[in-house]
């Protein structure tokens, strides 16, 4: 298993949540549910910004407790693109290698591989502002993509995007899934977006996420939770 989350709780002020299952290396998984439910929060735990209050949080085999965010074979990219608005493009892109960015000349090489795989070949010298939203995301994805690790958390990077240009970032990420071989976890408000990408989703809502299920099921018979966010 890449993900295990072994009778799992973290506790934030009055709100909790749950998880007890296992995510297998390859799989491409949604979660979905109404806004407050814990999607972020659980993201944020993968990625270690706090730590589980009961139970354990295991990557690849191993209990991530302690090991700080830098140090887990995780890769983040929130809804936000976080591009620093003063470094290049390919600057941005070769953070995902060294934040002090001291590259060699094959690190050089594996930036300019990077963004011609999202598409923006020729665009190193160029800075984030002179991007329009979408390019932006790519470059975002570009770097997280970089870091080459095997388990890849999207926390709504495309939500911000008209349908067709979403459509077109989430094929973007499921082909270069398929040459990586990395564990996509996506957070999505959106059914239809889970359908694109997603081999399996779970529920996320109240503070709990329901074990994963494949997507066309539990899309096509919704639990009550499921039903009402649905509308």
């Amino acid at each position: 298993m890449i993900l295990q989350l072994d009778k799992m709780t973290v506790r934030q002020g009055d709100f909790s949540l749950s998880a007890d299952w296992s995510v297998k290396r390859g799989t491409r998984l949604a979660l979905i549910g109404p806004s407050g439910g814990g999607k972020s929060t659980l993201l944020s735990l993968i990625a270690g910004f706090f730590e589980p209050d009961e139970g354990r949080l295991l990557i690849e085999g191993r209990d991530m407790r302690g090991v700080a965010p830098g140090r887990r074979p995780v890769s983040l990219l929130f809804q936000e693109n976080n591009l620093f608005p003063h470094l290049s493009v390919a600057r941005n892109v070769g953070l995902g290698i060294r934040p002090d960015l001291r590259l060699t000349r094959e690190q050089h090489e594996a930036v300019e591989r990077s963004l011609q795989e999202v598409g923006l070949e020729g665009m190193g010298a160029r800075m984030p502002a002179q991007l329009s939203g979408g390019q932006r995301q790519r470059v975002a994805l570009a770097r997280a993509l970089l870091r080459d690790k095997p388990l890849l958390l999207l926390d709504e990077p495309f939500a911000a995007l008209g349908p067709a240009l979403r459509a077109e970032m989430l094929d973007l990420v499921a082909g270069l899934l398929e040459r990586t071989g990395a564990t996509l976890l996506m957070v999505t408000h959106d059914p239809r977006d889970a359908e694109r990408i997603a081999d399996q989703t779970a529920l996320v809502s109240d503070g709990k996420v329901t074990p994963p299920m494949p997507t066309a099921r539990l899309l096509a018979d919704p639990p009550a939770a499921l039903r009402a966010y649905l509308g």
